[in-house]
Parts: structure tokens; sequence; C-alpha cells
């Protein structure tokens, strides 16, 4: 959206008013210049309170703002999930030959090597997801693919 990179680029110096209006909503008053994108991620504070110290805020849809709001406030957490789905499809690719001998595997859990044995998954992904194999043994059996 650019409203993000707006917020992003648009950098608030410190006056009077700002840090009256961010004592008055709770918040630590600022001694240099901070963006708009990076007050909006303190929590005591929203896109929607600081329409009073944004000058030029463009008008936009309920929908629009809940969407602005949204993705500031939960960045880190939407990054994190874009990187496990990522990791997840890698883990896709990874196939399992089909002739594995999970007794060879030192290391392997033995819950985990008996439900390997027994479902014999075609690719870490589905073995990842097979209740009783933790990360741990889907690191040890990754290690043992990569030799």
């Amino acid at each position: 959206l650019n409203e993000i990179n707006r917020l992003k680029n648009l950098i608030i110096s410190p006056s009077d008013k700002v840090n009256e209006f961010l004592q008055k909503n709770n918040s630590v008053k600022i001694n240099n210049g901070i963006s708009l994108y990076e007050l909006c991620k303190r929590p005591e504070l929203s896109y929607e309170l600081l329409k009073e110290i944004d000058d030029n805020r463009p008008i936009l849809h309920k929908d629009e703002i809940t969407q602005v709001s949204i993705e500031i406030k939960y960045e880190g957490y939407i990054k994190r999930q874009r990187m496990q789905v990522e990791s997840f499809k890698k883990m896709e690719k990874k196939i399992i030959p089909q002739n594995i001998n999970y007794d060879d595997i030192k290391n392997l859990r033995l819950e985990a090597r008996q439900k390997l044995k027994k479902i014999m998954p075609e690719n870490l992904g589905k073995a990842s997801r097979i209740a009783g194999v933790s990360p741990a043994d889907i690191s040890v059996l990754m290690i043992y693919l990569k030799s």
C-alpha cells in the first residue's frame, strides 16, 4: 500500500505539539525525528490516533485503514509466517528415498524412527507433519540426507 510507504518516509520532528500528543496517549516523548510508521508500531498508539499529528493524511476507506493498521502492528508476525511458509515449501521439495533405512540414522529418536518406518513419507515436509516426529528428528534426517 502507498500509505504504508508514506508513513515509513514521513519523519515527525520533536515538537511541543507532538510530545504533548504522545504524553496524552501514554507514549514516550521523542527527542529525535521518527517515522509515523515507527510511532504506529507502538502498542499504545494506532493509525487512527496518529491522524492528530499527521497533517497530510489521505482519506482512506475504512477497510484500507484496517489493512494499514494490521500490516504495521503485525509486520513482525507476518514476516515470520512468510518465512515459515517458504521453509515448508523447501521441505516439500526435499525428497526422502523410498529405500531409506531409518535404523541406520543415528540420533533419531525411537518413536520418530518407528513412525517414519510405518508411514514412509516421500519428503521432509510430510515427515515434519507426522505426530511424534520432532523438529530435532527432522534436523537429524536432513543432515543424514545431505551426507
